[in-house]
């Protein structure tokens, strides 16, 4: 910690030196302030309620439709890329 105090001291000088100790410490405050901000936005967000679930009788397609769908994912799964033929 000392050889890493000396070297900041040569590199920067004596009259530097509380400049920069000023800067890191605004740094670091302006840095917990906004982590502290983020807790509080992630807290607000966490109270959203879930959406309700589907009812289990619930039709949402007929069975030709799903057929249909189905033998289309087939097709596509079925066939080689454009870039492949």
């Amino acid at each position: 910690m000392l050889i890493i105090l000396l070297v900041v001291l040569l590199l920067f000088g004596g009259a530097k030196l509380p400049k920069l100790a000023r800067s890191l410490g605004e740094a670091k405050q302006e840095f917990e302030r906004g982590t502290k901000h983020d807790e509080k936005v992630t807290e607000v967000r966490t109270v959203v309620e879930p959406a309700p679930a589907p009812k289990p009788d619930t039709v949402t397609m007929s069975r030709e439709d799903l057929e249909r769908l189905i033998d289309e994912r087939a097709r596509k799964v079925a066939q080689p890329p454009e870039d492949q033929r």
